[in-house]
């Protein structure tokens, strides 16, 4: 089950796991098993700072009332093992 948290805008924003890199900045974001992957695009700070988003990295995706994009607004930390 992925967790969903509403923005003040109204857009929903999802955790998900990035499946796919694909050219120009889109990657493909699973957000639950059941589900397919949802097509996602950096979002303009993290294009601006140079935040590198991989294949395998937890992110944050807001994603579009109609369907079918997202925006990647978060790259999560990996947490280490001990």
């Amino acid at each position: 089950m992925a967790f969903i948290m509403a923005t003040p805008s109204g857009q929903q924003t999802v955790e998900g796991v990035v499946v796919e890199a694909l050219p120009d900045g889109l990657f493909r974001v699973e957000v639950s098993p059941e589900e397919p992957p949802v097509l996602a695009y950096l979002s303009g700070k993290m294009r601006y700072h140079r935040i590198r988003v991989l294949v395998g990295d937890r992110v944050s995706v807001q994603l579009d009332p109609y369907g079918g994009k997202g925006r990647i607004v978060r790259r999560h930390l990996a947490e280490k093992n001990a």
